[in-house]
C-alpha cells in the first residue's frame, strides 16, 4: 500500500471542517447585515404579485429594413419609452429589452392603463421645429460640473458663444471656423442671455394680434414661420407658455401633447447646467424620417465628441430652406429645436445657410451624450414601430391572493420533504433540515439584494421556480447519505465511510445540479416575459446548492461524525449498521512473506 504523499491535505474539508463553517457563516451574516444596511429587507415583488399593468411590446422595421431592430435602436426606444411613463407620474416603472425584438413594460398598480398603453405603444415622434421664444423656467438644483450635458451647436466651433446660443453651419464650413470661441455660459449668464434675447426681440406686426410683452408671457419675436393670423390662437400660446412649467414631469409631457406638425406648440429642455427652459416653437419644417443617419463621433481634428446628421434627398431641401430663412435672421431668432415625443432634446442656432445634406452638432459633449443625442435623433428616422403582444393587468387583491397562495405552496412541499426527511433518515434528517435553512437564508438575502441592485421582481414563476428547488437541494443531499449508508453496509464505520462516500457523491451531486443550471440558462435566454422569472430563481438556487453542499453539509458530517450520537452510529442516528443490514466489519490481513535462502557455496 502507497504511503500518502507528504503536505496533501483531505478533500472536502475533512482536515478544517470548522473553519469551513466558520466561512459559511460569516458570509450568510454579511449578506444579512447588508441586506438590513440597504433597507430592503424583503424581495422586490412583481406586477403579478403586487398588481399594475404588463405590457409586451414587439418592434417591426418596414420591408427591407430589418437590420434597423438592432440592439442599440432597440436600448433608445426603451429610454424614449421610460421617459414616456414617467412622464405619467408613475413611480419604480420597469422599461427593459427582452430578446431581440421585445420590450417589457411594467407599471404598478395605481396607473391608468389605457393612458400607459397610449404612451408606450405609439412611434417617436421627432421634429425640428423653429425657435420663437424661450425663457428660463422654475430653476432647479445645477448639475455638477463636467456631468457631461451637452451644450450643442450644430456647426464646426469646438463651443457655443458666451451668450448661451450655439451656432450652425455645416461640416466643412464650420471646420475653417476659429476654434478659440469662448466656453459655454455659466447658468447665471445664461439666464441673462435669454432674457436678452426676448428684450431684442422685435415686436410681431399688428396684424398678427399678439398682445403686449410681459415678464410671464415674453412677446413672439419675429419668427421663421409667420404668426397665425388668429389673435386668439397667439393669445392663448403665450398662455400656456406663461403656465408652463417645466420642473412638473406631467406638464412637460401633456404640454405637446394632441399638437399636430403644422402648429406652433410650447415645450421645455434642460441646459447642461441642470435648469429648464421653456419655449415657444413654431411649425415643424423637418420630420425625424428625413434624416437618414445620425451618429455620436469623435473628431479626430479638434479632438472632441460631436453629432453628424445626412438627410435624404428631401430633407437636405427642407433642412437647407429652414437654415437659410434662420441665418438671416440673426441672433437671438437663429434657434431651431430638435423635439422628440414634446420635449427639447437639443436647440442649437444657425450663423449660416447648411447645404449639402450634412450637418453636425458639436458643444461640449462626451463619448456618452454624443452617443445618446446620435441615437435619439436615429430613432427618430427609423422605420420601427412597436405592437402590443399582450397587455396583463393584476389588481392588488388578486396579486396578493396569488402571493399567499406561493407561499402556501411552498410551505406544503417543504413540509413533505421534512416529512419524509425525519421519517426514512431519523436524526441524519437534522442535517437536511439544517442544510435547508443555509439555503434558504442565502436565497432570500440575495433576492432582496438583487432587487435594489439589477431589478429582480419576485414574480409568480420565480415563486414556483423557488419551491422546485427545495426538491433539487434535497436530492443533494439524498444522494451523498445513501453513498454514505452504501459505505455502512459494507462494513466501515461512520468515519471512513463519510469520507469514501463524498467523492462518488460529489460527482453526481455536480453533473445533476449542472444538467438544472444549464436547463435554466437555456429557458432564461430563449423565453421572453414571466417565464424568466422562474429561470432565474431555479439558476439561482441551483448555484446556491453546490455552495451549501460544499461548503457546509459535508464540513458539518465531518465533524458529525467525531461525535457520540453519530459516530458511535446510534439507532437513532439512521445510521444503525443493523438497521442497513451491514456486514460484518472489513478487518486488513497481512499477507504472509516468503523469504527465499540460497544454499551457501561449498
Amino acid at each position: 500500500m502507497a504511503a500518502p504523499k507528504k503536505g496533501r491535505r483531505p478533500s472536502g474539508g475533512q482536515g478544517r471542517p470548522g473553519r469551513v463553517l466558520v466561512l459559511i457563516l460569516i458570509a450568510m451574516v454579511a449578506l444579512t447585515g447588508g441586506m438590513f444596511w440597504s433597507g430592503h429587507t424583503t424581495p422586490r415583488l412583481g406586477i403579478d404579485l403586487a398588481g399594475g399593468t404588463t405590457i409586451t411590446l414587439k418592434a417591426e422595421a418596414e420591408p427591407g429594413k430589418e437590420s434597423a431592430v438592432n440592439e442599440t435602436n432597440m436600448n433608445t426606444a426603451v429610454g424614449i419609452i421610460e421617459r414616456r411613463v414617467n412622464g405619467l407620474g408613475v413611480q419604480e416603472a420597469e422599461v427593459q429589452t427582452q430578446g431581440r425584438e421585445n420590450i417589457i413594460v411594467n407599471i404598478p398598480k395605481g396607473t391608468d392603463q389605457e393612458q400607459a398603453r397610449q404612451q408606450v405603444g405609439t412611434t417617436a415622434q421627432l421634429y425640428f421645429r423653429p425657435v420663437l421664444a424661450v425663457a428660463l423656467s422654475e430653476p432647479e438644483a445645477p448639475k455638477p460640473s463636467g456631468s457631461g450635458s451637452p451644450s450643442p451647436s450644430t456647426s464646426g466651433s469646438p463651443s457655443p458663444s458666451a451668450s448661451g446660443s450655439p451656432s450652425a453651419s455645416s461640416p466643412d464650413e464650420g471646420a475653417k471656423k476659429d476654434e478659440s470661441a469662448a466656453p459655454s455660459a455659466g447658468a447665471t449668464t445664461q439666464g441673462r442671455a435669454v432674457t436678452d434675447a426676448l428684450a431684442k426681440a422685435p415686436s410681431p406686426s399688428a396684424s398678427a394680434g399678439a398682445p403686449s410683452p410681459s415678464a410671464s408671457a415674453p412677446q413672439l419675436p419675429a419668427p421663421a414661420v409667420s404668426p397665425s393670423a388668429d389673435p386668439t390662437a397667439d393669445a392663448a400660446l403665450q398662455a400656456r407658455f406663461a403656465e408652463l412649467k417645466c420642473t412638473d414631469e406631467r406638464q412637460r409631457v401633456e404640454a405637446g401633447k394632441g399638437v399636430k406638425p403644422e402648429q406652433p406648440i410650447v415645450a421645455c429642455g434642460q441646459t447642461p447646467q441642470g435648469l429648464w427652459e421653456k419655449y415657444i416653437l413654431g411649425p415643424a419644417e423637418v420630420d425625424g424620417k428625413d434624416v437618414d443617419d445620425a451618429q455620436g463621433v469623435l473628431d479626430p481634428t479638434r479632438g472632441q465628441w460631436i453629432v453628424q446628421l445626412e438627410f435624404s434627398g428631401a430633407g437636405s431641401k427642407k433642412f437647407a430652406d429652414t437654415t437659410t430663412k434662420l441665418a438671416s435672421q440673426g441672433d437671438p431668432n437663429n434657434r431651431f429645436a430638435i423635439v422628440l415625443d414634446g420635449e427639447v432634446v437639443s436647440a442649437p442656432s444657425v450663423d449660416q445657410p447648411i447645404t449639402g445634406g450634412q450637418a453636425e452638432i458639436s458643444g461640449s459633449f462626451n463619448q456618452k451624450s454624443a452617443q445618446d443625442l446620435g441615437n435619439i435623433l436615429s430613432y427618430g428616422a427609423l422605420p420601427l414601430t412597436f405592437h402590443e403582444q399582450s397587455v396583463d393587468t393584476v389588481t392588488p387583491a388578486l396579486g396578493s391572493e396569488q402571493l399567499r397562495a406561493g407561499l402556501i405552496a411552498g410551505a406544503i412541499g417543504l413540509a413533505l420533504v421534512i416529512i419524509y426527511l425525519l421519517v426514512y433518515y431519523r436524526g441524519l434528517s437534522l442535517v437536511a433540515i439544517a442544510s435547508l435553512g443555509v439555503s434558504a437564508v442565502l436565497t432570500y438575502t440575495i433576492m432582496a439584494l438583487l432587487g435594489p441592485a439589477i431589478g429582480f421582481a419576485l414574480n409568480l414563476p420565480a415563486v414556483c421556480g423557488a419551491i422546485v428547488a427545495i426538491g433539487i437541494t434535497a436530492d443533494s443531499f439524498i444522494v451523498y447519505f445513501e453513498r454514505i449508508r452504501d459505505e455502512i453496509r459494507e462494513g466501515r464505520t461512520l468515519r471512513p465511510a463519510v469520507e469514501r462516500a463524498w467523492p462518488r457523491a460529489r460527482r453526481t451531486i455536480l453533473v445533476s445540479d449542472f444538467v438544472s443550471f444549464l436547463a435554466a440558462a437555456v429557458l432564461f435566454v430563449v423565453t421572453v416575459g414571466k417565464v424568466q422569472g422562474f429561470a432565474f430563481t431555479l439558476g439561482l438556487t441551483t448555484a446556491l446548492d453546490v455552495v451549501v453542499v460544499f461548503f457546509f453539509t459535508k464540513p458539518l458530517m465531518t465533524l458529525l461524525a467525531r461525535g457520540k450520537f453519530f459516530g458511535g452510529q446510534h439507532p437513532w442516528s439512521g445510521l444503525d449498521p443493523k438497521r442497513l443490514g451491514a456486514q460484518p466489519p472489513l478487518r486488513r490481513t497481512r499477507r504472509p512473506v516468503s523469504v527465499t535462502t540460497e544454499p551457501k557455496e561449498a
